[in-house]
């Protein structure tokens, strides 16, 4: 079974806007009908996310001023991929200089794709124990608090509309199926 018959072909583009998060990019395509329009989407270098569970079975949250929507959001720890960075050691700088913890064991947990429709994102998703605090290492012009709670706390926080960050959301499914055993994961190191 192929998809062509759904698959869109990019024509030409060019750069709307260049940032030092992201770009705006327009594109001609090609439909899969033979008619021409245009694709505009927000081009992203890509992201880690970290389900850090300390020692007492409780996960590492951050609440965090997010600008677009003028308010403070309780998060996972996640963070940019770096041109030519390693997925994992990218998710291994983030949790330190976010959070100030490292971790002895890491394990692969998958991707999720959050917008879908308008950017090419990818957020990779890591788990991470046996956590040691060894000091934060805040970028410069970051500010954010680090809150530990159980699963069950942060899933009383999503169903009160207390927790509402996406890749949020999608680390505390995996989380939940991963620590009441319906999901294994190898540990890599």
């Amino acid at each position: 079974m192929t998809d062509r018959h759904l698959k869109e072909t990019r024509i030409d583009g060019y750069t709307a806007f260049s940032g030092k998060l992201l770009e705006v990019r327009v594109d001609r395509v090609d439909l899969p009908d033979g008619q021409e329009t245009r694709r505009e989407y927000v081009a992203h270098p890509g992201a880690v996310m970290v389900i850090a569970q300390m020692d007492n079975g409780k996960l590492i949250f951050e609440r965090q001023f997010r600008y677009p929507l003028d308010r403070v959001f309780l998060e996972l720890p996640a963070g940019k991929i770096d041109r030519g960075e390693d997925i994992l050691d990218c998710a291994r700088r983030e949790l330190r200089e976010e959070t100030g913890y490292q971790a002895r064991v890491w394990a692969y947990v998958g991707v999720i794709h959050p917008c879908i429709g308008y950017s090419n994102e990818r957020i990779e998703i890591f788990l991470a124990r046996g956590l040691e605090h060894v000091g934060h290492a805040l970028d410069d012009g970051e500010f954010l608090e680090v809150v530990e709670l159980s699963l069950d706390q942060a899933l009383d926080a999503v169903r009160a509309g207390s927790i509402t960050d996406g890749k949020t959301l999608a680390g505390l499914l995996w989380a939940e199926k991963i620590f009441r055993g319906g999901w294994v994961l190898p540990d890599i190191k």
